[in-house]
């Protein structure tokens, strides 16, 4: 049996209530790593941890968090590291979309996913990766997407924002390599979630003929790949983009 070395780490998964967030919380306390996720929505925030503690055997907290406010995100870290000494993992999931073609996309659409999906990442892992700094290790994973490398009509501001998080992966992997802090990506193609059930059908079907493997992804798919950039197995790999995406973009 392979050694993963995360029993007993502490993990923090944003957006962390259902979809990939849940299957990364999930895959995460299946390996006894104890799990903080974040969401907007305190009854299910709760809930989900709840349902994760007692499914896995292991400490799991849902805290209420807008990862988009500086000062909601310095709360949580500073509960985080108050209630266990430390932060190992971060898994920046929160994501929203607000679809709409460019020439016709409002403004505050616009801030709105760049809000969450960028600033939210960069909030927490500013916050985080101070707390990695002292401990001389850690772990940052970033869920961008195969339309921040490829574009997506319709999906100007998400697209933009998920190009910028692997932009951001990159930079602030060189940043943190010689402090023994690990920065990666996981993009993943069309994935069955609650967000992608909420895209048109012809988005869909154009999505579907993109794919070499002509089936959409589980969650569980990312999370595989979010575990083992987490682990020990990914000891020599940072600032990289994994593709989770039946072969949808090949570069």
């Amino acid at each position: 049996m392979i050694n993963l070395g995360l029993t007993d780490k502490i993990a923090l998964v944003t957006g962390g209530t259902r979809g990939l967030g849940r299957s990364i919380a999930e895959k995460l306390a299946e390996q006894k790593i104890k799990v903080v996720i974040t969401g907007v929505n305190e009854e299910r925030t709760k809930q989900t941890a709840s349902e994760i503690a007692s499914a896995y055997k292991v400490e799991a907290l849902g805290l209420v968090h807008d990862v988009s406010s500086e000062e909601s995100t310095k709360q949580v870290v500073q509960y985080i590291i108050k209630r266990f000494g430390r932060i190992d993992i971060l898994v920046n999931n929160a994501g929203v979309t607000s679809d709409g073609i460019m020439m016709t996309m409002k403004k505050e659409n616009w801030d709105k996913v760049l809000g969450v999906n960028l600033t939210g990442a960069f909030n927490c892992t500013k916050f985080v990766s101070k707390h990695m700094l002292k401990q001389k290790s850690g772990n940052i994973v970033n869920i961008a997407s195969v339309v921040g490398i490829t574009g997506n009509v319709g999906q100007a501001n998400y697209s933009a924002s998920k190009a910028g998080l692997i932009g951001f992966t990159k930079t602030v992997a060189r940043e943190l390599a010689d402090r023994g802090i690990k920065v990666n990506a996981v993009a993943p193609g069309y994935i069955s979630t609650d967000m992608t059930t909420a895209l048109s059908e012809k988005v869909t079907e154009e999505m579907l003929s993109k794919i070499p493997m002509k089936a959409y992804g589980k969650p569980e798919a990312v999370a595989n790949a979010v575990l083992f950039l987490v682990s020990n197995m990914s000891e020599y790999i940072t600032g990289q983009v994994i593709n989770v995406d039946g072969g949808m973009v090949m570069q």
